[in-house]
């Protein structure tokens, strides 16, 4: 029976997949001959500054041969109508005829997959519950009570509250044990991230209900909380990496992003920064618009920042249309393979504009753009439209040719290349080849390369690192640490700065996590704590740092012997470097 199933999926999928294609293909036809007499004019557009007789931009409409294409040629609008009748047919004669019961609804879901698969890595069916829960982290909010927790050996345990929050203001504190929830015990092997979520957040203005431990009180406290709309923030960090060089770490391009950006930027101005550092190493992207607007802040009025354009998409330019906050002064931009769609616009826009230095490694390379196209139950088709350009005339997306499993292989492949590690096992044709503003070589073919390659640094790391890591004991124990030091801490170090200067993880504070460690189950390792004693030292004073402030604070210290921060600094204070890459300054 079980084999009948699956070639019964196999079937569907088959029809769906040919349906989608000819609907492709139909419009394909339709448009060919005006996009033939259009092309001329595309050829002819010049949006921007750069030498089009250098730059493929000239032709932006050019298939990139390493793209896979669709490229069938049906053009028969019988041909749909057909197929979508015989696919019905098939439904119907399965819902009277088959053996058994079949879920009709999750073989078409199957079916739509597998038939967006056969596109390309993006284009992606959400169904409808999965839907809000996708959308959430860029919408910028969620209702909930606002809490951060950590589930430590099967208890719920409050890392921080959210400043102005409903737990906060009914007086819930970091370090605060959850134990019941709305009078059921939430201890146990039953707790996970899903169990919390689901009983902890809620629709405004509901309660829910929590007892909680907490260390020196001897009984349990009962706190009843009224829900409401929690802020998701994008910015992870904003601070001054010297007396005049700021530093701000964008997670995500969401609704909210920009607004966050301009008061960081606010707030370090008013501390005396004339240079900035932005980070977008491992955003994975976000809102096209939110990319334009932040990308505003650092171009001129009226400069081209990306076009996109398809096969059935004209040419679309986005440009910049305000003058922005942070026009002048020296930018560094750092990015690396987890950078992709949003951040690379940005990084793509600052170098080919001359306006800043990316530093770091070549990004992920997502340049497809994509729609969502509602179903009548309420669930999404995300479909690729077309693809995103830099103002050079670059594309973004790197090669799916090979498929989807391979498409996400490449990391691995990288890794495997050594091209982590050296710029020079990194190689663009010179087909490829694009010029700036200021004719620098660039390079297009999936992804944004770095003026300055910064390698990958796993020199100090070892088994034992990833051992304390991967089972949560580094996390686990500066929770416990903070716990049961959080009154001196705070009146040790008043402020973060100043925890930042001064504070030192003490031998006998590195022997407690090293017997820590032993008791959940990772040996003493000698040779690998020798190797690691920096990393792990450094890593533990950051988490206590976030334990006592927020992840921002965890995020300046890492920033503190992190290869590519520190050689922005070392760029952005050396006259030459700016001038030697023909940088903005």
């Amino acid at each position: 029976m079980n084999t009948k199933i699956s070639n019964m999926k196999r079937f569907l999928t088959f029809f769906l997949v040919i349906c989608f294609v000819l609907s492709i293909n139909i419009v394909k036809a339709q448009n060919n001959k005006s996009e033939q007499n259009n092309a001329e004019k595309r050829k002819a557009q010049n949006d921007n500054e750069f030498d089009n007789s250098k730059n493929k931009s000239n032709n932006p409409i050019a298939p990139n041969k390493d793209i896979k294409y669709i490229d069938n040629n049906y053009s028969n609008k019988s041909d749909i109508s057909d197929l979508s009748n015989k696919f019905s047919s098939a439904l119907q004669i399965i819902n009277l005829s088959y053996v058994d019961t079949v879920n009709e609804n999750k073989l078409v879901e199957t079916a739509i997959i597998k038939m967006l698969e056969e596109l390309d890595p993006h284009s992606v069916y959400i169904s409808a519950a999965e839907l809000k829960a996708a959308n959430e982290p860029l919408e910028g909010n969620f209702e909930g009570v606002g809490i951060q927790f950590q589930i430590i050996k099967d208890t719920i345990e409050v890392v921080a509250t959210i400043a102005g929050g409903p737990s906060e203001k009914v007086g819930v504190m970091p370090g605060d044990k959850i134990v019941m929830i709305d009078k059921e015990s939430a201890t146990g092997k039953k707790i996970s991230n899903d169990y919390v979520l689901k009983k902890l957040r809620g629709k405004k203005n509901t309660r829910v209900n929590i007892m909680i431990f907490r260390r020196g009180v001897k009984e349990l406290l009962d706190f009843t909380i009224t829900r409401d709309v929690i802020p998701l923030k994008s910015i992870d960090a904003t601070f001054m990496a010297t007396d005049n060089i700021g530093y701000i770490k964008l997670d995500r391009f969401a609704q909210s992003s920009i607004l966050e950006f301009n008061q960081s930027l606010t707030e370090l101005k008013k501390k005396g920064m004339k240079s900035l550092i932005l980070d977008l190493r491992g955003n994975s992207g976000g809102y096209l618009n939110t990319a334009i607007d932040l990308a505003d802040e650092f171009l001129p009025k009226g400069k081209l920042i990306v076009y996109t354009e398809g096969v059935h998409s004209q040419r679309i330019n986005y440009n910049d249309k305000y003058k922005g906050d942070f026009e002048d002064g020296k930018l560094v931009v750092l990015i690396d393979e987890g950078s992709a769609s949003a951040s690379e616009i940005v990084a793509g826009a600052i170098q080919d504009w001359d306006r800043g230095l990316i530093i770091g490694r070549l990004s992920f390379g997502k340049g497809l753009v994509q729609r969502p196209y509602d179903l009548p139950d309420g669930s999404v088709i995300r479909l690729t439209t077309a693809r995103y350009h830099t103002p050079t005339g670059r594309c973004i997306q790197r090669p799916y040719i090979n498929g989807v499993d391979k498409y996400y292989e490449d990391l691995e492949d990288r890794f495997k290349k050594g091209e982590l590690y050296t710029a020079d096992s990194i190689h663009f044709p010179d087909s490829l080849k694009y010029y700036t503003s200021k004719n620098r070589v660039v390079y297009g073919g999936g992804g944004i390369m770095p003026d300055i390659f910064i390698p990958i640094d796993t020199t100090e790391t070892s088994i034992y690192y990833s051992s304390l890591v991967r089972k949560g004991i580094l996390n686990q124990f500066s929770l416990q640490y903070v716990d049961d030091h959080r009154k001196k801490l705070k009146e040790q170090y008043t402020n973060l700065d100043y925890y930042v200067k001064n504070y030192v993880v003490e031998e006998e504070v590195f022997n407690q996590l090293v017997e820590y460690a032993i008791k959940d189950g990772v040996k003493k390792d000698d040779k690998g704590i020798e190797t690691s004693k920096n990393l792990i030292k450094r890593d533990l004073k950051g988490l206590i740092a976030r334990n006592l402030w927020d992840t921002g604070a965890y995020i300046q210290i890492f920033m503190q012997t992190d290869n590519a921060y520190i050689k922005a600094i070392e760029a952005i204070n050396d006259s030459n470097t700016f001038k030697k890459n023909k940088i903005q300054e």
